[in-house]
């Protein structure tokens, strides 16, 4: 990715690592030789519905820029808003708490995707389309052995645990989650234990999932519900018996001026976020974590596998 000095410090894109050809998505008129600029934030799940977007720009006959991997949501949400990157996946729930201000979540998947595309749209100008079943919620995971030895299997029982013993409930968390409002914040305060008494690491999203499975660093960890390494090392989720953590399922964001200027977008990617599903991208999010496959690679491959595009050489 090219550095440059702007509003948000992103340059304007490098050229995808592969070409695709037509599938069932096939070249549009009035996508041919568009410049879109694709982003999505630096995790192997949004990097991947990043890479998406962009086979599928590019079999329509857009000419498509990457963008991908910017470090956290609002800068992600920044590049957007401010003119730098035209399209990204963006998740319901961070839109309606983090980008909206609002504190309570929707209960209805639905419901709460049609909240945050109406807000949004009347406050910011942004639109929501596209949206996918895909829903990568928030959760606290811990091994096999801490579940046994400690007896927490829901949140409301790790707060009480936090209580008692913070010692046992040593916790590893990533930076924006300790801060979101949907975060670590609002889980101490759904489930009545004080946030300052709670014992934290603070580690990358990616070392969270082996540090838990492993339960030395750290007896419970943060993670991302699609995330591909939570079967793999045989991590159990706890449940959200409150029902803090908002739906966060994935939809198509554009500035309302793009979308209303290039509305075949839209028509291009419904039929690929209706594929999306957990068990789709939790795979998807596997081959990258736990089979050491690049991003790029796997977005394309199933792509190809869905007759959406056609493998070309790079």
């Amino acid at each position: 990715m090219t550095a440059a000095i702007g509003a948000c410090g992103l340059a304007s894109g490098s050229t995808p690592p592969f070409t695709v050809g037509a599938g069932s998505i096939k070249n549009i008129p009035a996508l041919d030789g568009v410049k879109v600029t694709v982003g999505s934030k630096e995790f192997t799940e949004q990097v991947i519905l990043g890479y998406i977007i962009e086979f599928s720009l590019m079999a329509a006959g857009a000419d498509v820029r990457d963008l991908t991997s910017i470090v956290g949501s609002r800068s992600t949400r920044d590049s957007q808003t401010q003119g730098q990157v035209d399209i990204t996946y963006e998740y319901t729930g961070t839109g309606w708490i983090n980008y909206l201000g609002n504190e309570k979540p929707i209960p209805d998947a639905t419901k709460q995707f049609e909240a945050v595309r109406d807000e949004d749209l009347k406050k910011n100008d942004i639109v929501w389309t596209a949206v996918a079943p895909m829903d990568n919620t928030y959760a606290l995971a811990a091994s096999p052995e801490v579940i046994k030895s400690t007896g927490v299997k829901t949140l409301s029982e790790y707060g009480a645990l936090v209580n008692k013993n913070p010692g046992a409930a040593q916790t590893c968390l990533e930076t924006e989650f300790r801060s979101r409002q949907d975060g670590f914040p609002g889980v101490a305060s759904t489930y009545g234990f004080p946030v300052t008494k709670a014992q934290v690491s603070i580690l990358q999203t990616g070392i969270i999932y082996q540090a838990t499975a492993d339960a030395s660093q750290c007896k419970f960890g943060e993670v991302f519900t699609t995330d591909g390494r939570i079967k793999a090392l045989g991590l159990q989720l706890l449940t959200d018996d409150k029902q803090f953590f908002p739906h966060y399922n994935a939809a198509i964001v554009m500035r309302e001026a793009y979308a209303k200027e290039h509305p075949d977008i839209a028509k291009v990617m419904t039929p690929v976020s209706d594929k999306l599903t957990n068990d789709v991208i939790t795979d998807l999010n596997l081959q990258v974590d736990v089979q050491g496959k690049e991003p790029a690679e796997v977005a394309r491959d199933w792509l190809v596998k869905e007759g959406f595009v056609s493998k070309e050489s790079s």
